[in-house]
């Protein structure tokens, strides 16, 4: 039915439908009436009426958040008259009917939020008509105990939207409005959130009473909102806990300078319920953790005094830390106790000894209660971590004590995690060391804590992994053990080795003694005799997440004794070659090899292992290992019988096979190391490739032939493939290789993509080969002067991304969450493969023209019909796409701007829109690479005009001449990129400033009188008193810049640009409004 014809008695229905049915496709429905409703012309109107007689709380709702849409939308927006209206409408009709459902409360708050922020800049008779937010508030704040819940939410969820940016608006505007609204109101939002926290906590609450509760969560929410605010826009992202100061503004000093805002916070939370206190932590983690520079050295120490007393106080009553979000919130602000503060200035406090002293044992009784809240345990030891790192640098003869209690932390954290094995295995609880960052965080927090007061850490190490081996060891010679023992055993031993890598992994070279070193050896020789133990028994059984805390212990121990730069007379050397005979580095590299083979002989089909097995072997220094026997091995017997991952066994998946290509590059570097030109050799080593292939070969020449088989063999041999060529970054070895393959095996990789361009699984590693083959590494691709083999090779390239794009265009339509899997990936690739073989300077592209060869022309139509068959919202959503396509664009726009040139005008559009969205992307690669793309655009045009301005021009090539038409026909493409660079560079934190000023000089010189006109606006949007400074900035801009595009001339520019930029930067931020912004900095 058509949209005009909903009454609100239909609409009421259609609300129901929406938010009650719980059959789909009744609610599908309704929602795409609910859709046309919303586009309709009369939204506005009808939206008036369901809010006046709306029976139900959802069309009320509906009301809301249409209005919403309406207001927030960019293209043609609301008239101010109207935004007026809906404004005053709504905080009346918030007012006159305060029982409201919540949801329709929360809707319209939401509403006026919106139209307050995108309407802050907005003049009617020279008055901000929407700035007056406390002033509309006042009246809900001296009502009843609802409707001062409605006022301060409306202040809270302001806060909120002002600080959020949105998609659908520029950030500039963002950050201008949520600038102006910091100068101009913030503050005094904040001090009446004080002053009511401190009129609530005055009185005798009755918090039992559902409005009074109500009524402090939303102040506390506000408070909170207000001291969460991105003062100086720089957290762009929520997750980062560790932007852990807060931009609070100079002209906020009072409030922190008077002790009596802390003190509320830490009276509020004795004095409310456990549900509420975690919101004032929230609030105190802010207040803790404001910047420094806010202070002098005095008022800081005095600040500091008053936030450990208020610590000292939570933790000698610690009954509402019980609660886990309190003890959350708590462990945040016992870190930014450090994170913001020196331990140089906390040895000062007069407490200091008794408080740090309570802060131990609640870090050691947390670490031994390790089921409860185990995510919280990162922000206690981040301070422990945090305070024994600065123990070698304070200066204060006050004495830091921390030898005394950071060595209890160590033991907790150690014994609770040992302890905790057999429970968890006891009750089937989730293990902790299935979550590898999780224990990698910690760790890496441990190896600091630890090496504090080392010499305890090592003996407390030293007895449990004797204690535990020893038990291990027994249990295995029993004939009567139970798996379980042995299970808590080995899960015990798995924690131990993972700490001693930890901590070895913590020594620091400058900082550590002999006698430390000595202690380092006795842990590692531990651990390999556990490892020869262990290693004995693969053949029976074998332990993965044991196994995984090996490798973490190797990857520790070869980052700090083996390497160039390890003393080689080291004690922890002397203490291998008493116990183990191990003497010296060589034959310790010798032992690391062994155990990569025995990893990649047993555990081939576990994934995690052979992986960072395989990590670890490419880690090791190339030239040391060669020459060991094992490692010969390995160079000559790389087939599946010594390596079951190589086998193409019907178990493993297609993907599973990505480790190959690890294992061949680390093969590859270690056989160049001696290869030179041993062609023999060579042959020799590549034997197993050669006979997989001819394998494939056989297939492909049968009609019938089993395709499982076929895909496994060639997935499996392409990967191993593509790891040597990586490897292969010399002439010599690559120009091997390259004979090897072409003519013989190229063939084959054709007519894998004809026959399987609808499995990624399979195409994705064949045209990840290609790209590898094509991308002149280290300038390895050099061909003979009379070798035709750089455009025999380019053929190929083309071939293959004509077959491959052709026959993925064929596919039709594919789910979006398929997308990138069966399409876009492989796209990606080719778009790569492209770039690589254009920019890769073996080959002279004009000759195909010349000789009528089609290679050229082929693939780059292919790539305008991929490119065509992508929305434009993709190629900037897919960041490998993105990088691969503007990349390639860049090559394109500098070598074969014919090409463009000759395209159709809707393509040509397609690529100029695709640049300019490309401008504001987040990805500074790919702005930068649009910025080039630009200039060569720009640049091209601007030639090709100053050509037909000339006495003896020559005619325009016809594509440059329709080029040139289409540009003239839009003028808008052009322009709009001169607008996006401009406000860039002005207002936005400008990442790469020198590649935006490329393109901008050749977009003023070819739209001048628009440039005059952008000039004008943005002086004019200036207070009145700046307009002047603003004008001048842009004629020093212009200053001794002539019209051409000589490299003296653009360097000229780009060196006015930056002085620009900086004085345009400066004027703005000594702004006449609220406080002088520039000291926010200091």
């Amino acid at each position: 039915c058509a949209s005009d014809s909903y009454t609100s008695s239909q609409l009421e229905i259609l609300c129901k439908q929406l938010y009650e049915t719980t059959d789909t496709s009744t609610r599908l429905q309704a929602e795409k009436a609910l859709v046309e409703f919303t586009n309709s012309p009369d939204c506005l109107s009808k939206c008036q009426l369901l809010l006046e007689r709306g029976s139900s709380s959802y069309s009320q709702l509906l009301a809301a958040t249409c209005l919403s849409k309406l207001v927030s939308r960019t293209s043609n927006p609301l008239p101010l008259e109207q935004r007026i209206d809906i404004r005053n409408y709504v905080l009346n009709y918030l007012a006159t009917r305060p029982k409201l459902a919540a949801f329709v409360t929360q809707a319209l708050i939401q509403l006026y939020a919106r139209i307050t922020k995108l309407g802050w800049f907005d003049c009617q008779k020279e008055d901000y008509v929407f700035r007056n937010v406390i002033v509309d508030v006042t009246r809900f704040l001296q009502d009843s105990v609802e409707h001062c819940i409605i006022g301060v939410t409306i202040l809270s969820q302001l806060t909120n939207e002002i600080n959020q940016a949105d998609t659908t608006h520029p950030l500039t505007k963002h950050r201008k409005i949520a600038s102006s609204f910091r100068d101009s109101s913030l503050f005094d939002i904040f001090t009446l959130s004080c002053n009511l926290l401190k009129q609530a906590s005055g009185k005798n609450l009755n918090l039992n009473d559902e409005g009074q509760h109500g009524l402090l969560m939303q102040l506390l929410k506000l408070a909170h909102n207000c001291l969460n605010f991105d003062f100086i826009g720089t957290s762009t992202d929520e997750s980062s806990d560790d932007l852990c100061t807060v931009q609070i503004p100079t002209s906020w000093r009072s409030a922190f300078l008077d002790s009596s805002t802390l003190q509320l916070f830490f009276d509020l939370y004795h004095s409310i319920p456990p549900s509420l206190s975690p919101l004032v932590l929230s609030c105190l983690v802010q207040i803790a953790s404001v910047r420094r520079s806010l202070f002098n050295n005095a008022e800081r120490a005095k600040f500091l005094s008053h936030l450990v007393d208020g610590v000292k106080r939570i933790l000698e009553n610690p009954q509402s830390l019980s609660d886990p979000n309190n003890y959350h919130e708590f462990c945040r602000l016992l870190a930014r106790l450090k994170s913001n503060y020196q331990l140089g200035e906390l040895v000062k406090v007069e407490n200091y000894p008794e408080v740090i002293r309570l802060i131990a044992n609640f870090t050691v009784t947390s670490l031994q209660h390790w089921e409860f809240a185990p995510n919280s345990v990162h922000y206690l030891l981040s301070l422990w971590q945090r305070l024994a790192a600065s123990v070698p640098y304070v200066k204060a003869t006050e004495p830091h004590m921390l030898e005394t209690f950071t060595p209890e932390v160590t033991k907790a954290y150690i014994t609770s995690r040992l302890e905790s094995v057999h429970i968890i295995l006891r009750d089937g609880l989730e293990d902790p060391l299935d979550d590898a960052g999780l224990v990698q965080q910690q760790l890496d927090q441990l190896s600091t804590i630890g090496r504090c007061e080392y010499e305890k850490t090592c003996a407390l190490l030293v007895q449990l992994f004797d204690q535990s081996a020893q038990s291990y060891q027994e249990l295995l010679q029993s004939t009567n053990s139970s798996s379980m023992d042995i299970a808590v055993q080995e899960g015990r031993l798995t924690w131990l080795v993972y700490i001693i890598g930890a901590v070895i992994g913590g020594r620091v070279s400058f900082a550590s003694t002999d006698e430390q070193d000595a202690m380092d050896g006795e842990l590692v020789c531990r651990v390999l005799q556990l490892m020869n133990l262990t290693d004995s028994r693969l053949a029976q059984a074998g332990n993965e997440k044991l196994e995984l805390a090996m490798l973490s212990f190797f990857e520790q121990f070869r980052k700090i004794y083996i390497g160039d730069q390890v003393q080689k007379s080291s004690k922890l050397y002397r203490r291998l070659s008493e116990v183990l005979g191990l003497n010296d580095e060589t034959m310790v590299l010798s032992v690391f090899i062994g155990k990569i083979i025995t990893n990649l002989k047993y555990w081939g089909q576990c994934e995690p292992i052979t992986s960072k097995t395989l990590q670890l072997l490419n880690d090791l220094s190339v030239r040391k290992l060669v020459k060991l026997s094992a490692v010969q091995f390995m160079l000559n017997n790389h087939t599946s019988e010594h390596f079951s991952f190589l086998g193409v066994n019907n178990q493993s998946n297609l993907s599973d096979m990505r480790c190959r290509t690890t294992f061949y590059t680390a093969l590859g570097r270690l056989l160049m190391v001696d290869l030179g030109e041993d062609e023999d050799q060579f042959e020799q080593f590549m034997l197993p490739l050669t006979a997989a292939f001819e394998a494939v070969a056989q297939m492909f020449s049968t009609n019938t032939f089993n395709e499982q088989e076929a895909q496994r063999t060639l997935v499996g041999l392409v990967r191993d493939l593509r790891g040597i060529a990586f490897a292969f970054n010399a002439k010599t070895s690559f120009m091997m290789l390259f004979d090897w393959i072409y003519p013989s095996y190229i063939p084959i990789l054709q007519r894998a993509i004809e026959l399987w361009y609808h499995v990624p699984a399979c195409t994705t590693p064949v045209l990840k080969l290609m790209a590898e083959l094509v991308h002149n590494r280290s300038q390895r691709l050099q061909f003979d002067v009379s070798s035709p083999n750089g455009i025999l090779l380019f053929r190929e390239t083309s071939k293959m991304i004509t077959t491959y794009g052709n026959r993925i265009l064929t596919l039709g339509e594919v789910p979006k969450d398929q997308v990138y899997a069966l399409k876009l990936k492989g796209i990606s690739i080719c778009f790569s493969m492209l770039k690589a073989v254009l920019s890769g300077n073996y080959v002279n592209f004009g000759v195909f023209r010349l000789y009528g060869d089609d290679a050229l022309d082929n693939a780059l139509q292919t790539f305008i019909k991929l490119l065509l068959s992508i929305p434009h919202s993709d190629l900037l959503d897919y960041p490998k796409l993105s990088q691969s396509y503007y990349s390639l664009l860049e090559v394109l726009t500098q070598d074969h701007m014919n090409f463009i040139a000759s395209l159709e005008p809707h393509v040509v559009l397609y690529i100029l829109s695709s640049i300019s969205e490309g401008l504001t992307a987040l990805d500074t690669m790919v702005c930068t690479g649009c910025c080039s793309s630009l200039d060569h655009i720009v640049t091209y045009l601007f030639k090709q005009l100053s050509r037909s301005t000339k006495k003896r021009a020559a005619p325009m090539a016809q594509e440059s001449d329709r080029f040139f038409h289409i540009m003239q026909q839009h003028p808008e493409m052009i322009q709009q990129m001169l607008s996006t660079v401009l406000n860039i560079i002005i207002f936005e934190d400008c990442r790469n400033q020198w590649s935006m000023s490329r393109p901008l000089l050749g977009l003023i010189l070819l739209n001048e009188k628009y440039f005059a006109d952008l000039r004008n606006s943005i002086v004019n949007s200036q207070p009145p008193e700046k307009q002047q400074a603003m004008h001048l900035c842009f004629e020093n801009l212009m200053e001794g810049i002539e019209r051409n595009l000589l490299t003296k001339n653009r360097d000229r520019f780009t060196q006015n640009l930056s002085v620009f930029r900086r004085e345009v930067n400066d004027s703005m931020k000594n702004s006449t409004y609220g406080v002088n912004s520039n000291d926010m900095m200091s």
